[in-house]
């Protein structure tokens, strides 16, 4: 891929671009360094066929090795995987990939390596936010031996957080009404020990990461495509933004696609402080 901005333009191999960055380095318990990572499409879709409750399937047009490498780059950096319920529903449904363990694809075993090598644990750790706290678990989680903490809000079903404590899950109380809210579960994680902080989630998270300013840094990968589609999910939704909404680029990649592949960029924005 050719890196375009900061200048001058330098051709980089994917495997490897953001591991350079050393994520994990990057934050303290006193303050993770929470990241996030999308892919979509130049019309901003980035799932179909679903509603806006229900997490949707990728679009065809969107998935492709370099993206996957560089996502599984992201994930393993991360001390903690913030996922929610509508991911593991998706996964359990066959309508997502199970990718919340490092090192296990084939052609991306040197992750793990790179994990042991850097002193992180052979796998991270798994946040699951959820509101109604109705979700399974996929087994990948127990065979690899990942520490799972369940985080809802305060008006959250009582008898249902104490269903999952009684079969010896962490569960944190991080929002005030029903859902998680992202300024007191990126404290709670940090009172953990935890200092990266991997979105693995959608839109609902992301936007309660921004308006709190957590978000360090957002990687959005934007396929050269138009979807369309009637019913499609984007990065954000709800109420104005605002200030919060305000980034930096730090970094911009560009890749050609073929006749039968699109091409992309990948881009890198810093989260500008607030004023």
């Amino acid at each position: 891929m050719l890196r375009l901005y900061p200048a001058p333009p330098q051709e980089l191999p994917v495997a490897g671009a953001y591991l350079a960055q050393r994520l994990h380095t990057q934050g303290s318990p006193a303050r993770p360094f929470v990241y996030a990572d999308f892919v979509m499409s130049l019309d901003g879709r980035i799932a179909l066929g679903e509603s806006a409750e229900r997490t949707g399937a990728l679009p065809e047009a969107l998935p492709n090795a370099s993206d996957l490498r560089l996502m599984l780059e992201l994930i393993a950096q991360a001390d903690c995987l913030i996922t929610h319920g509508g991911y593991l529903r998706a996964v359990a449904e066959g309508r997502l990939e199970d990718i919340m363990q490092v090192g296990l694809r084939r052609g991306h075993e040197d992750l793990a390596a790179w994990r042991r090598a850097e002193g992180l644990a052979a796998q991270p750790a798994i946040l699951v936010a959820s509101a109604s706290l109705d979700f399974p678990l996929p087994p990948s989680l127990a065979a690899h031996g990942q520490r799972v903490i369940i985080a809802t809000g305060a008006a959250s079903s009582a008898a249902k957080r104490e269903a999952w404590r009684g079969r010896g899950y962490e569960v944190i109380v991080a929002g005030r009404g029903a859902a998680v809210e992202g300024a007191s579960l990126t404290d709670a994680l940090g009172e953990r020990g935890f200092r990266s902080l991997f979105l693995l989630a959608g839109p609902l998270m992301l936007e309660t990461m921004l308006r709190d300013h957590r978000l360090a840094r957002l990687y959005l990968t934007i396929a050269h495509c138009l979807i369309g589609g009637t019913v499609f999910q984007t990065m954000l939704r709800g109420p104005e933004l605002g200030a919060a909404g305000r980034m930096q680029l730090a970094a911009l990649y560009g890749e050609v696609g073929s006749s039968s592949a699109a091409g992309q960029w990948f881009a890198q924005f810093d989260v500008a402080a607030p004023e």
